[in-house]
């Protein structure tokens, strides 16, 4: 008896001191745990800031949707709960993979989205069945849509779901609730302006885990409405001229830098991507041959063609190389000194005695050839990286290549191998390795058009505030473009005025109707090479498959006097400058400076 009663003591003894201890000596610390099992705080993702075009067209919007959510730790078997969910709601495989996903990168105590974007049905019958369920809810959010699909994508970009890559970089307090990211384009570069700050409320929840009541909240800061420069009408007419045609078409505002139309086509639907794409859907976008996911206006790389020949006819003149008024023997090809090869002209037969008015008119080779021989490839590439090739334009958007502007140097250092004089020809008339995106030739354009100041480009425009005051991006740098005499670009672009307006002028089907002063010029760059033989070379562009056909390029400005816009726009294997390219950007322009919609017979 002795025994038990002093172990009854002991025992009582070491309950009083582990009460105390817990009661008194770690009071602060058992309180907060039971306040954290009582009290939970909860993220309050912000709205993602709204974008809008110049006119105050509504590009990407937030429109409210549901969720079903699961908490883990609240859930006694997750797969088995997955499975009688899929009873009510219809799962996909994708589904499923991300939310798997999420689960090995979050907390177990973190809610994670099973399902986005619920519909009416789905929702009503989760909620007759929600006691089935715990640690499962719906929640109301709201989700990026895009309302003109495909039509702005290649510019704006697209918010898809935050992956475990992108996870690690970010600002984990201020994602915390947060499911989308900007992707691509603009809804990336602009990511911390768009996504505001997070929000956080402590909640009350019982034994079970569901929320009781709201004790103290702290609201959301939403994110900054953004106005881009592009006119999204203008995006419809581009896209509705190059129809069901690959290529792109850029245009800027020469005075300002201002990006007033950014296509690529053909497009794709960005709404697909937002609350993650099936493999099924995006495997067939990935494998389409006309590459829709490819932006062929910010990254796509092509041979320029003959729309550098007013550019290296500047050159020409510049250095001194060549007067306006001389005139040289333009015959059907070209040949070095000492060498048997011939660079073939265009024109079969050639085009004759010309000087540089008429070799620019008609997109003389031999002249060009001739010319490129005697300024070199040195001075030629100095000249034209003024125009801003062979480097990034620095445009305010994601994914820009800088394409290729070819030297001795630049051949070296890439191939360890010499230049070769037959690649200075070539280079004269836009081919061989030199390379630009439609961007690089509209920036060019714009260059031509405001006789040498070449303004950084811009596609934001301003940033709309909560109070809904707008506030002007800021002014783009400008650099000027020096030539020995500015006379010189009034050469040029007179001729580049011939070029459209001028019966023998290469783009004269598209100038001769039009109601206002267009300066232009087309291109055609080849995609494969041709026989020497002269008809060989005439058979092959007949029958050459559609995909190896020379694509067709067309730059521009107008009004030539007081140029509102500048643009160059390429179609893919579309066969020439004049019949494929010349017609769009002639659709584009007369919209923008008319109020002319193709199809239409007057203005709207």
């Amino acid at each position: 008896m002795y025994v038990v009663a002093l172990l009854v003591v002991l025992s009582l003894l070491v309950l009083g001191l582990r009460l105390f201890f817990m009661q008194v000596q770690s009071h602060d610390y058992y309180k907060t745990r039971s306040q954290e099992n009582r009290i939970k705080l909860v993220p309050t993702p912000p709205m993602r800031g709204l974008v809008y075009d110049r006119n105050l067209n509504l590009l990407a919007v937030n429109k409210p949707s549901y969720q079903i959510r699961v908490t883990p730790v609240q859930v006694e078997d997750v797969e088995q709960a997955i499975l009688h969910l899929s009873e009510l709601i219809e799962l996909d495989e994708h589904h499923l993979k991300k939310f798997h996903a999420d689960m090995k990168r979050k907390q177990p105590f973190e809610s994670i989205p099973l399902k986005t974007n619920l519909n009416e049905s789905e929702v009503a019958r989760f909620s007759v069945n929600r006691h089935r369920f715990p640690g499962v809810e719906i929640t109301a959010h709201t989700n990026r849509y895009y309302p003109m699909d495909g039509v702005n994508v290649h510019a704006l970009g697209y918010v898809g779901r935050i992956d475990s890559s992108e996870i690690q970089k970010l600002d984990k307090r201020n994602y915390s609730g947060t499911n989308y990211i900007g992707k691509l384009g603009v809804e990336k570069f602009y990511e911390e302006v768009l996504h505001g700050e997070v929000g956080y409320q402590h909640v009350e929840i019982n034994a079970q885990g569901r929320k009781l009541r709201v004790l103290e909240s702290i609201p959301p800061v939403p994110g900054e409405d953004i106005v881009l420069t592009l006119d999204a009408r203008l995006q419809e007419v581009a896209l509705q001229a190059l129809g069901e045609r690959r290529g792109s078409v850029v245009a800027i505002e020469p005075a300002t830098g201002e990006i007033l139309a950014f296509v690529s086509a053909p497009t794709y639907n960005p709404n697909l991507f937002v609350n993650g794409i099936d493999s099924k859907r995006y495997m067939q976008l990935r494998s389409d041959p006309d590459q829709p996911l490819f932006n062929r206006a910010l990254a796509g790389q092509y041979p320029p063609g003959s729309t550098i020949k007013p550019m290296v006819a500047l050159a020409g003149l510049h250095y001194g190389v060549v007067q306006a008024q001389d005139t040289i023997w333009a015959g059907p090809y070209f040949q070095l000194p000492g060498h048997r090869r011939k660079y073939h002209d265009w024109k079969k037969e050639g085009h004759g005695w010309v000087d540089m008015t008429k070799a620019i008119t008609q997109s003389s080779d031999v002249y060009f050839y001739t010319l490129a021989h005697n300024l070199g490839i040195d001075r030629m590439s100095e000249f034209l990286e003024h125009f801003n090739f062979g480097h990034k334009t620095g445009l305010d958007t994601w994914g820009e290549a800088k394409g290729i502007l070819p030297s001795q140097e630049w051949k070296n250092r890439m191939y360890g191998q010499p230049w070769y004089p037959g690649e200075t020809v070539i280079t004269g008339i836009g081919q061989g390795y030199m390379s630009a995106t439609p961007l690089q030739l509209a920036i060019a354009t714009s260059v031509l058009a405001t006789r040498g100041q070449r303004i950084q480009p811009k596609i934001l425009r301003a940033v709309r505030t909560s109070g809904a005051v707008e506030q002007p991006a800021h002014s783009a740098a400008t650099r000027s473009v020096d030539v020995a005499d500015r006379f010189y670009w009034e050469l040029v672009i007179n001729a580049m005025v011939d070029v459209v307006h001028k019966p023998n002028g290469t783009a004269y089907l598209v100038g001769k109707d039009a109601g206002y002063q267009i300066a232009g010029k087309t291109g055609t760059a080849q995609v494969f090479s041709l026989d020497q033989d002269e008809e060989t070379r005439r058979a092959q562009k007949e029958n050459i498959d559609e995909r190896l056909r020379d694509h067709g390029l067309f730059i521009a400005f107008a009004p030539v006097k007081d140029p509102k816009i500048a643009i160059s726009v390429i179609v893919e294997n579309g066969g020439s400058g004049s019949g494929a390219a010349a017609p769009v950007a002639k659709a584009v322009m007369d919209y923008y400076l008319l109020g002319k919609v193709p199809g239409q017979p007057d203005a709207s």
